[in-house]
């Protein structure tokens, strides 16, 4: 893939989300993330391919913090909207697993002294495409 990284809709991301060809041996199934969870250092990283990024802000603008959770839900929840206007999505990308298509979302969260590589399965029930609420 190219360094340009395409921004993806709503629908097409919930269209990789339902790519996923579930089998029981798949390496993939080491990562367990409804909800965001630390991506450990022993994950075997080749074995997803980055897919796109779900926001398409410049490096100029900065994303938003705000997050998105009209139930009452909160950021780590496995039941947390993925509101693509709203922090932490306007700054992931997509990845695939190379061998069964499951879709996961990433992003780096930076702290005063860590870094921290997020990642979390994407559920395309609860995509919404929050950029205009």
């Amino acid at each position: 893939m190219s360094d340009a990284v395409p921004t993806l809709s709503a629908d097409a991301i919930r269209s990789l989300a339902a790519q996923h060809r579930p089998t029981a041996d798949c390496p993939c199934a080491a990562l367990r993330c409804p909800g965001w969870e630390t991506l450990s250092a022993t994950f075997d990283e080749s074995l997803l391919r980055r897919i796109g990024r779900l926001s398409g802000a410049d490096a100029y603008e900065e994303p938003t913090h705000e997050e998105y959770h009209p139930d009452g839900t909160r950021y780590d929840s496995p039941q947390a909207p993925i509101a693509l206007g709203h922090f932490p999505y306007n700054r992931c990308e997509l990845w695939q697993c190379v061998h069964c298509a499951r879709a996961f979302l990433r992003y780096t969260e930076y702290g005063g002294y860590y870094i921290d590589h997020r990642v979390r399965e994407l559920n395309r029930a609860l995509v919404i495409d929050s950029a205009n609420t």
